[in-house]
């Protein structure tokens, strides 16, 4: 080649774009954001008609605070199924809403009042409302523009808050539904109780934590039977005095064990006999300090003589008792007894504990109300009365420590230990609770409904799993299992709180009457109306204003006769109401009020799902939702949860500055949302390296198609074979990417478009068809890779709009006007007769080929005998199959090579061969002939052309 070859580079169809190596993601995503807005794009897709509705419904996350990674995740998920549905042909629909009711708010104010010293008993219920409406008006508002940040669609201007006065009033109706259905009651049962919050608390609102406390071995004296006893134990000494009964399971061993001799400072009574399963017999013997040889077992006793006997209590006929527990203890069979911990026999307090309850139940035992709505023992409660259980600040008051020491005095401990259990705490106070017998208000679940809905069942049990089984479907289908469970052994519902933010149970009860009376509850469609009427225009608050019993009442039924009542509605009654004032009542609802969807995290299978599905059964007759997702919790790389105190959180907020939503979205996107998902520092870091490899796929496919000209689009049937396959691979793709979108897929959608971006595009259609896009001049092969580049683009901007949402609307201004979005364009359709299996199978094969050519090239490379694939020309040695297969003059571009021969036949001893490729085998050698300037291949008749220095191709594209 003569040194006065020119410089061909500015002859090449080089890729030319400004789209950037760099996202700067942080930067950008906002003026998107408002573009967006500008737009009108949500509003803009609710115009499209003609379209199925389809509604993700929202579960109402909480006014209060900012935003945790939680959050994100489910908000992200949330807005991948709505874009995808959208992008089907769907018309998908996104209310955000939010819940503003409950005590957390309520415990904010109240948290604000005690720093200024002021007592929230003596503020005027309404104007601690509306503090507490205020307060959740606030944080809607920051957790709006944080959930926006996110990249999230939907009717941000005009969401749902359970405190609207619509809302509340529907609320109330859907109450009103369970006062007029008959399923509504007021009872007085065990439930779980925060003495720290003063209020009963629903099963979503405990968490479980470890504390230590006292386990005690207590020793029920056999009456007619001297020194003879039933050993129970116990965690929970302060429930002693409330004991009824002793439980023990039929289908357990127990025996008598005599005490022969004691060491000191024992408890035990030589010479007396204790009863105990069998198998816990040692280890309570052991807690009181009794070897082995000082009991002998004396014999069994069946289930048939310990339902004979009777019981003292442990503190019958104390000195000072005033007779409080002279009372017989009988021995009761009960399922829910095991012999895993313990002695076999289980004190039983009927009111404070559920298995308690139901015993006393079945067997009329009294209940007790020895303790206060602050854990503290009624005043004349003798020994105990006036300690408390939990102090206001929720350590342990001196109750359990009372009652041990007055058992101690009058003989009634036989052990004690300091044991750790699990127990529960409110998740808002930290708090222990107790399980604490208060008149509360029920719904039935298990009564017959007088509503006429029995399609699916007559009582709301019944209706709610129905609907699991037949209405509803799970992703993934283990979710079906746990709402099933959990709600096919629940007990009734408790719907009634002692707090002042919030529904109030709207009803009033006859004044003087007993709970169990006929008339004790006022149904009345005209008291009804009113208060709807005036909650539509006043909110809840009208409930709270003076005379507003008279209010409702007057001229209907003499309000002297009643008494109103004052409780609050459970939130998860609120956030359960939803589908009412949203699906149901809104425009941009559903058109038959139920959901498509429910999305939520798996802790919703005891809140949300839960709580709706009870709701609507009581009110629809059916489940509110056709579908659920649920997804797992966030966890630190090292698989912890999160916690402020270990310091390992991560904040949304955090990853959009340092990276950009989308990489968050992204994290979503990569991961299994069924199980717990970990995210950390590292992590993000493998996201964003998958995050560059994509976009150097759309960028290149931008560059390369600067010039594209649509009127020179090449028709599928006359492409070559390579530009064919790759339409293949679309329609396959096509079909992976909207099943798994139909199917909340996300991750199998994502990896699949990930893989043939960078296995299929970049590493090899790309490669191969770059010296065609650089090099040719309007030739049929570089026209068609061009056509292939602009159905591409079409397809990868909107399959992978839903997951980058903001990367995708940049890669689609590049090519668009400035007045349209990706947003608001669907999946483009692709024709079934791309679809070539028969030609895949075959290119399948020939890329097996290719692998050998390359792996060849690769050892000769290493060895540094060539630099580039273009300095060699191999013979690739075939058999016949694979020989028939090979059109000789195309393969060399698809190995990269500048010449190459096929020949059919095995080939000589040395060549290259993979074990995993039969019949194929290379033999090197360098190509023949010079470099050409302009596109590097190595051809003999390079410099042979009216252009110095290059092949006749290249030639060509020159004149």
């Amino acid at each position: 080649m003569c040194a006065e070859t020119p410089d061909y580079k500015t002859t090449l169809n080089l890729p030319r774009t400004d789209f950037p190596m760099r996202a700067g993601l942080p930067k950008r995503e906002p003026e998107w954001l408002a573009r967006w807005e500008e737009l009108d794009v949500y509003g803009q897709l609710r115009q499209k008609s003609g379209r199925k509705p389809f509604t993700l419904h929202d579960g109402p996350p909480y006014a209060n605070g900012h935003l945790h990674i939680g959050h994100a995740l489910n908000k992200i998920l949330k807005d991948m199924v709505v874009r995808s549905q959208q992008m089907m042909g769907h018309d998908a629909r996104y209310i955000p809403g939010w819940d503003c009711h409950g005590l957390p708010i309520e415990w904010k104010i109240e948290e604000k009042y005690r720093k200024k010293g002021r007592d929230k008993d003596a503020v005027d219920v309404v104007e601690f409302r509306r503090e507490c409406r205020d307060f959740a008006k606030g944080w809607v508002d920051i957790q709006r523009e944080e959930f926006k940040r996110l990249g999230i669609t939907g009717n941000w201007e005009n969401p749902y808050l359970t405190m609207d006065y619509h809302a509340e009033r529907v609320i109330a109706e859907e109450f009103q539904t369970f006062l007029m259905n008959g399923t509504l009651y007021q009872g007085s049962k065990p439930v779980m109780w925060s003495p720290v919050e003063k209020t009963a608390l629903a099963e979503a609102e405990v968490e479980y934590h470890d504390r230590q406390t006292d386990a005690i071995w207590v020793p029920f004296a056999v009456k007619g039977q001297a020194d003879t006893y039933v050993v129970i134990w116990t965690t929970t000494p302060w429930t002693i005095p409330q004991n009824r009964a002793v439980c023990f399971n039929e289908t357990v061993s127990y025996g008598a064990y005599k005490v022969n001799s004691t060491p000191d400072e024992c408890w035990a009574k030589a010479g007396a006999t204790y009863l105990f399963a069998d198998d816990l017999a040692e280890s309570a013997f052991s807690a009181a300090r009794l070897d082995a040889e000082m009991y002998t077992r004396v014999g069994d006793v069946s289930a048939a003589e310990l339902t004979e006997l009777t019981l003292n209590h442990p503190l019958h006929g104390a000195d000072g008792a005033d007779g409080e527990w002279d009372f017989d203890v009988p021995m009761l069979a009960g399922d829910h007894v095991t012999a895993d911990a313990g002695t076999g026999f289980v004190h039983t307090a009927p009111s404070h504990g559920d298995d308690d309850y139901q015993i006393g139940l079945k067997h009329g035992l009294p209940m007790t109300f020895n303790i206060l709505d602050d854990s503290s023992y009624r005043a004349d409660l003798p020994f105990f009365g006036g300690e408390v259980i939990l102090r206001p600040n929720g350590k342990p008051g001196k109750a359990n420590q009372k009652v041990i020491e007055k058992l101690v005095e009058v003989g009634g401990l036989l052990a004690r230990a300091r044991i750790t259990i699990s127990d529960a705490h409110s998740w808002r106070s930290k708090a222990p609770v107790i399980r604490l017998n208060r008149p509360q208000w029920f719904a039935a679940i298990d009564k017959a409904c007088d509503d006429g809905m029995d399609t699916h069942g007559k009582t709301i049990r019944e209706r709610a799993l129905t609907s699991i089984d037949e209405l509803v479907t799970w992703t993934p289908q283990t979710g079906r299992n746990r709402l099933y469970s959990m709600i096919e052994a629940r007990p009734d519902w408790v719907l009634s709180r002692q707090r002042a933010w919030g529904v109030p149970l709207t009803c009033f009860v006859k004044t003087g009457a007993k709970h169990d009376d006929p008339d004790y509850l006022l149904r009345n469609a005209d008291v009804n109306a009113r208060i709807l009427e005036a909650f539509e225009a006043e909110g809840a608050d009208a409930w709270y204003k003076d005379g507003a019993k008279e209010w409702f009442l007057s001229g209907i039924v003499n309000p002297d006769d009643y008494t109103q009542v004052m409780d609050i509605l459970d939130v998860w009654f609120d956030s359960g109401s939803t589908h009412a004032f949203t699906l149901r009542d809104r425009e941009d609802g559903s058109e038959d009020g139920l959901a498509d969807l429910y999305l939520e995290g798996t802790d919703q299978h005891r809140g949300w799902f839960h709580s709706s599905m009870l709701q609507a059964c009581g009110t629809k007759g059916r489940a509110p939702y056709r579908g659920v997702l649920t997804h797992g919790f966030t966890l630190d790389e090292k698989g912890m949860k999160m916690s402020k105190s270990i310091g390992n959180t991560i904040a949304p907020e955090e990853v959009t500055k340092q990276y950009g939503a989308d990489i968050l979205r992204l994290w979503v996107a990569q991961s299994d949302y069924t199980a717990d998902l970990r995210i950390g520092p590292e992590i993000l870091k493998n996201v964003a390296d998958s995050y560059r490899r994509l976009r150097n796929t759309m960028r290149f496919m931008l560059g390369s198609l600067a010039d594209f000209d649509a009127a020179k689009t090449v028709a599928p049937q006359n492409m070559p074979e390579l530009e064919r396959l790759m339409l293949h691979k679309i329609a396959v793709l096509d079909e992976t990417v909207r099943n798994g979108y139909a199917k909340y897929d996300f991750q199998g959608v994502f990896r699949a478009i990930f893989d043939f971006a960078t296995l299929d595009l970049s590493s090899f259609y790309f490669d191969i068809r770059k010296d065609a896009l650089y090099c040719d001049d309007d030739t049929n092969r570089r026209l068609s890779a061009l056509t292939v580049l602009d159905i591409l683009y079409g397809r990868l901007t909107t399959w992978l709009a839903p997951i980058l949402t903001f990367t995708m609307e940049e890669v689609w201004l590049e090519r668009n006007g400035a007045e349209t979005s990706v947003h608001l364009v669907d999946f483009v359709q692709t024709p079934a007769e791309w679809r070539n299996d028969a030609l895949a199978a075959k290119l399948d094969k020939i890329r097996a080929i290719r692998r050998v050519v390359t792996g060849a090239l690769e050892g000769e490379r290493t060895a540094k005998v060539i630099g580039s694939s273009l300095e060699a020309a191999p013979t690739v040695y075939l058999s016949p199959e694979l020989f028939a297969l090979i059109d000789a003059d195309n393969f060399a571009d698809l190995c990269i090579t500048s010449q190459i021969t096929v020949v059919e036949g095995a080939g000589p001893a040395g060549a290259f061969a993979l074990d995993d490729v039969a019949g194929v085998a290379v033999s090197f050698a360098k190509a023949d002939g010079e470099k050409c300037a302009r596109c590097w291949k190595v051809l003999p008749d390079v410099g042979s052309h009216k252009h110095d220095g290059v092949c006749s191709r290249c030639a060509s594209a020159l004149s």
